[in-house]
């Protein structure tokens, strides 16, 4: 298969397209400095890389980057620093889902191609018209006014949901959501559920990078898993004994 990731040279992103390349797919990375690659993506003519911002690049440069591809994955965030959180560009994920989505339709993909968002279980899905506490509901309306990267990843989610849907011809997708994230060496078990099991704000959970690098190549991979778990937004939390099998394809 041929892939773009985005934000390869994130923690979590990294970890995708380290997983990805060992399993031999094709990979398209436009990362910001080359140098914070893994020495075996950097010299693997399997992985095509561009050093540039991912918004800075043109509609058409764009459009070169995801042709022929079968997935793309964001795994983009903002830095937390305070230029990170508070510069621009403020709305990073919303426009790079935007302008990745429109640079698929270019070319017309014969089949849908599947487009993986990495969010939060912070943000809710309005398709499930999930309940939370309104406690809850009174901290997640401050952290839209006080912290722009949170209300970016909840319009980039509703970009797919709402703009996008469930029946476009050209693009399928999932948004993953991780609760708190931790790093972790291996994969370990890990549930995946429809919405969240546990408070955001006031029981947040552990996901470690790993386990969601895992989820989202195992999307990719696998007809049966994806067709689970298309125009959904899974929450993946940290089982600690085993992963959950009940949606994989074997």
């Amino acid at each position: 298969m041929k892939i773009f990731v985005a934000g390869a040279t994130g923690a979590t992103g990294c970890l995708l397209a380290t997983r990805l390349h060992a399993a031999g797919h094709l990979l398209n990375l436009v990362v910001r400095s080359v140098e914070r690659l893994p020495e075996s993506l950097r010299e693997d003519a399997q992985v095509q890389v561009s050093e540039a911002a991912l918004l800075d690049l043109s509609d058409a440069e764009l459009a070169q980057q995801v042709r022929g591809c079968d997935a793309v994955a964001l795994c983009l965030g903002h830095n937390l620093s305070f230029k990170g959180i508070y510069g621009q560009p403020r709305r990073l994920v919303t426009e790079a889902t935007r302008r990745l989505c429109a640079a698929i339709r270019v070319h017309s993909p014969k089949r849908p191609v599947k487009f993986l968002l990495m969010n939060t279980t912070g943000n809710r899905n309005r398709d499930l018209a999930e309940p939370i506490p309104l406690a809850q509901h009174c901290v997640i309306g401050l952290l839209r006014l006080i912290l722009p990267p949170h209300s970016d990843n909840e319009q980039a989610a509703d970009y797919l949901r709402a703009q996008v849907g469930q029946d476009d011809a050209m693009i399928e997708w999932v948004v993953i959501r991780p609760d708190g994230l931790i790093d972790e060496a291996d994969v370990s078990g890990y549930t995946l559920h429809p919405s969240p099991t546990r408070s955001a704000i006031f029981d947040a959970g552990k996901t470690s990078r790993i386990n969601v690098a895992d989820f989202i190549a195992r999307l990719i991979e696998g007809s049966e898993l994806w067709k689970h778990w298309k125009g959904q937004m899974p929450v993946i939390y940290n089982d600690g004994d085993r992963v959950n099998h009940s949606c994989d394809d074997g």
